[in-house]
């Protein structure tokens, strides 16, 4: 006679082998388990001898018994805890146990953030932000065709990495070791010469997801994002600049290189589809933050998308242009604040944001002469044409010039959060 299978044996034994692998060697657990075992059984033990009226030595012995298993359980609970978060966030090993869960909590009830841009602008006020909230959205211009974007682009028929990289980067909670690894470029002695890892690794993402945004989503899993990152579109657009002479340039790369006055750019195609999650981000936003960044290769490619424009025009959020400290030569040569103002308003709409940041921090002499080396000036503060325009100008030191001019990333997140008390 057949014998009838028994489910429920074959479940009980999966589970019991389930329990059972706790206990395999060099998981770093097992005497955390005995401890508490052994502590809980010591518990019990003390608390029923302690009845009875009267306090004698044996009494008293089993109140140090008592107090020391309760100290022995807590402190093994901890452990067991901290190997658990030890697997889960690698960098935490040395940071005490209540900073980690307090930091954690704290930034998941930051408030909701949308920035857009591109380039290594907007990876800067990433890595700002990133220490007041993860409700973090960066969403990221995909009309790059330059350099090891450029290249894996055309040849792996896909969206440019590189944006895209420099923001997980900066919104990433990895071990340093994992950043640097990410930004690492191979030198010009190898086939890979102009690649970074991390161009290579999102470009792997995708040929192994069969999807961009998917080896984005994965990509992030990896560096422990706080926050996310979402390209602007998943279509394959590209960046078409018209100059006063007729003229026009062909690609985000090339743009700057040709050296001409820029009167409008615009997408080929004219019609990209937003990504469903970057609409969804700008709709629950409490803050959208344009810039800083390149003007019409970094932040504009994104409002010509319209459905993008139209979602923060009719935002609730506060709305925050974070204009560029410098002007960049082939793109934006001789502009004031205003003028960058006037170009992000003609490409999109005159209510794209409330408030314009510019900086008012001095620059060091040494620095502003190799930049002037490059065509590279600081930009002019003229703030009652913003004023005029119809946006409340908010003049800040915001500068942090090192080796580079770049945004102070923590002293720019803390302005852009003071907006939240307007809410």
């Amino acid at each position: 006679m057949r014998k009838e299978f028994n489910f429920k044996k074959v479940f009980a034994y999966s589970k019991l082998r389930g329990v059972l692998k706790w206990l395999y060697p060099g998981i770093g657990i097992k005497r955390w388990i005995g401890l508490s075992a052994m502590a809980v059984i010591l518990i019990v033990f003390a608390s029923s001898n302690l009845g009875g009226e009267g306090y004698t030595i044996v009494k008293l012995l089993y109140v140090i018994v008592l107090i020391s298993s309760i100290v022995i359980l807590a402190l093994s609970i901890k452990r067991m805890i901290r190997a658990f978060i030890s697997v889960i966030v690698p960098s935490s090993k040395d940071t005490e146990l209540v900073d980690l869960l307090y930091r954690r909590r704290q930034l998941s009830r930051g408030p909701k953030i949308v920035a857009v841009g591109g380039g290594t602008g907007l990876s800067v006020l990433l890595s700002g932000l990133k220490e007041f909230s993860s409700n973090i959205t960066a969403v990221v211009t995909v009309a790059d065709d330059g350099g090891s974007s450029g290249r894996l682009r055309q040849q792996f028929d896909m969206l440019p990495p590189g944006d895209v990289r420099n923001c997980l980067v900066a919104l990433a909670d990895a071990p340093g070791l994992m950043r640097e690894l990410f930004q690492f470029r191979f030198g010009e002695t190898s086939e890979l010469k102009g690649h970074s890892f991390g161009n290579l690794f999102i470009t792997v993402m995708t040929q192994l997801t069969g999807d961009f945004e998917k080896a984005v989503k994965e990509t992030s899993k990896v560096l422990a994002l706080r926050g996310q990152v979402v390209p602007s579109t998943l279509s394959n657009v590209v960046l078409v600049a018209q100059h006063p002479d007729g003229s026009t340039t062909e690609g985000e790369d090339r743009i700057p290189k040709v050296n001409l006055p820029i009167k409008n750019v615009y997408l080929r195609p004219q019609v990209a589809e937003a990504t469903p999650e970057a609409i969804k981000a700008i709709e629950e936003a409490q803050v959208i933050v344009l810039g800083p960044g390149s003007l019409y290769t970094s932040i504009i490619p994104n409002l010509l998308i319209k459905d993008i424009t139209t979602s923060i025009v009719n935002s609730q959020a506060i709305k925050v242009y974070v204009c560029n400290i410098m002007t960049q030569p082939g793109e934006t040569d001789g502009y004031t604040a205003s003028d960058h103002v006037r170009a992000l308003v003609a490409h999109s709409h005159p209510r794209i944001f409330d408030y314009c940041i510019v900086n008012t921090g001095e620059i060091p002499s040494a620095l502003l002469r190799r930049y002037a080396q490059e065509n590279a000036f600081p930009v002019i503060n003229d703030r009652k044409k913003i004023e005029n325009a119809g946006y409340r100008v908010i003049e800040e030191d915001v500068v942090r010039a090192q080796e580079t001019v770049r945004h102070d990333p923590v002293q720019l997140a803390k302005i852009i959060l003071s907006f939240i008390e307007e809410i």
